[in-house]
């Protein structure tokens, strides 16, 4: 017997309840922490620089990870076997190098280079507040991040769309403009806090969840044995890492990784930690939570392609096998914390950016264009216009109900990896660096991207896109164009490269 998804029972009380009561967390969380972090525009946007190691790494991974951890991933598995997993490996791989290389320069530069309170206010602050181009800099890195981040806010709505549909049988567009509200409301007044604090809860979630669902299912199919002879049978394939793949499909996956080092709403929890040697402790728990969920995730698309085959379940969407699973094999109350497990990776994201798009249009466009001398109420009170305005252009991209929870996320994380990834890297790192350099490797990284995905070229008939993704020839061309052009501009003053020799010798000695 075939069983179509659309056949499981819906608005059961139960699951809606247990739905409700994670809402309703969220919002009270948002409201704890407007009571205790609103102070200030850096209280706001940054928490006052005194997360703990915990809250730092759970918030990171739940924000990084979004819907696609729980959508879009086990989709790929879904329909493609182990090939798709490349993805999963090569960003474990990115964010390690991630808490090694970028964590703790940024949080130590941050605070040494103009206190920065925002990406492009560090690019700016690293070359000195008195250099021409710090200027330029800054606004043009805002540029980056307030239109990628609209295109990866709207990912994170059509996941939300996608779960009300598929859960309730809602209309898709009704669940994007729910998805928004909740994240708004609570984003809008509690602040950087509020969005740390329930990116940890919902980070833990996301961890239990991931755990329950493959496990569970693959109780169902009688044991790894049985899942992977069902798995056999289908297609020998879907259990090889490089069977219908080629190389160049290989290195697409894995470079997914070399994106972490330029996401803002990641990096930036390296700058609100409360100090530099916790970030060891952040790393373990970081990497720990990201290894398992991201192993529950590449477990759900395959156990679910076998057990769908086993049991006759009809999959119109992929990106659905999670709820799906959840569904027919669970309690409905069980059933509302794995959606509320969906919703967790979603609002994650989305708070987390855009909590940063309206770091960016306060900090380095209102503040630094229109209104230098403006005062601390008055910032809050744009930052928090910001967030709605930007959620309101979010949700206008994510209203097309066909969108690819994958492939927008894909198109957004390329854009930072290229733009942002080698100018972070080479600020950190290289002493001899310069504003020219930088400015020049951002705009090849971010223009190389958009050329290769927009452009209309194509490669034996395929588009570029589809043979390499845009972050491997972004990020190559970002990283060199920021090199040579350092080396053919005078180099940094001296009280720029004081502070990166200062930034140097901390790194030896973490101060307490």
């Amino acid at each position: 017997m075939v069983v179509s998804h659309m056949m499981v029972v819906k608005n059961d009380p139960a699951t809606i309840m247990a739905l409700l009561v994670y809402i309703f967390a969220m919002l009270g969380i948002g409201f704890y922490a407007w009571k205790k972090s609103t102070a200030d525009v850096e209280g706001y946007m940054l928490g006052g620089r005194s997360l703990g190691p915990a809250v730092t790494a759970l918030s990171a991974g739940a924000s990084d990870m979004s819907g696609w951890l729980m959508l879009g991933l086990p989709g790929a598995l879904y329909l493609s076997g182990l090939s798709q997993s490349w993805i999963a490996i090569g960003l474990t791989i990115g964010a390690y190098a991630n808490y090694r290389i970028v964590a703790p320069r940024l949080r130590l530069y941050t605070e040494a280079a103009g206190n920065a309170i925002t990406i492009p206010d560090y690019f700016q602050n690293r070359f000195g507040q008195g250099q021409g181009g710090g200027t330029l800099i800054r606004l043009v890195a805002a540029i980056v991040i307030i239109v990628f981040f609209a295109v990866y806010t709207a990912s994170g709505m059509v996941s939300g769309g996608k779960l009300f549909e598929s859960a309730f049988g809602m209309d898709y567009h009704w669940g994007t403009w729910i998805t928004a509200a909740v994240v708004v409301c609570y984003t809008m007044f509690g602040g950087f806090m509020a969005v740390s604090i329930t990116d940890f809860v919902q980070g833990v979630i996301m961890f239990i969840a991931l755990i329950l669902v493959p496990l569970v299912a693959l109780g169902a199919l009688g044991g790894p044995g049985d899942a992977t002879q069902i798995l056999r049978d289908i297609d020998p394939g879907l259990l090889s890492f490089t069977t219908g793949v080629s190389a160049m499909a290989v290195i697409s996956a894995a470079a997914w990784g070399l994106g972490y080092f330029g996401q803002p709403h990641i990096i930036v929890r390296f700058m609100a930690i409360r100090s530099v040697r916790d970030l060891p402790t952040a790393r373990r728990i970081g990497m720990s939570w990201m290894i398992v969920t991201l192993l529950g995730a590449v477990g759900t698309g395959l156990i679910g392609h076998a057990y769908a085959q086993k049991f006759g379940l009809a999959v119109s969407d992929p990106e659905t096998i999670f709820i799906l699973l959840g569904q027919i094999i669970f309690h409905p109350l069980i059933v509302g914390f794995l959606l509320a497990a969906i919703l967790a990776a979603v609002m994650s994201t989305i708070s987390s950016q855009l909590l940063v798009t309206s770091s960016s249009l306060t900090e380095d466009i209102y503040r630094l264009m229109l209104r230098r001398n403006a005062s601390q109420s008055e910032l809050l009170k744009v930052g928090r216009s910001c967030v709605l305005l930007v959620s309101l252009v979010a949700l206008g991209i994510a209203q097309n109900a066909n969108s690819s929870v994958l492939a927008l996320v894909s198109n957004a994380w390329a854009g930072f990896g290229a733009a942002f990834g080698p100018a972070v890297i080479m600020t950190l790192c290289w002493r001899r660096c310069t504003w020219q350099g930088t400015f020049a490797g951002m705009i090849a990284g971010a223009g190389t991207v958009l050329l290769w995905v927009y452009g209309g070229f194509t490669l034996d008939g395929q588009p570029l896109s589809s043979v390499l993704y845009e972050i491997v020839p972004g990020f190559i061309e970002g990283l060199a164009v920021n090199i040579l052009v350092s080396l053919l501009t005078p180099a940094p003053k001296t009280d720029v490269t004081a502070v990166f020799d200062q930034v140097s010798m901390q790194l030896k000695s973490p101060p307490r």
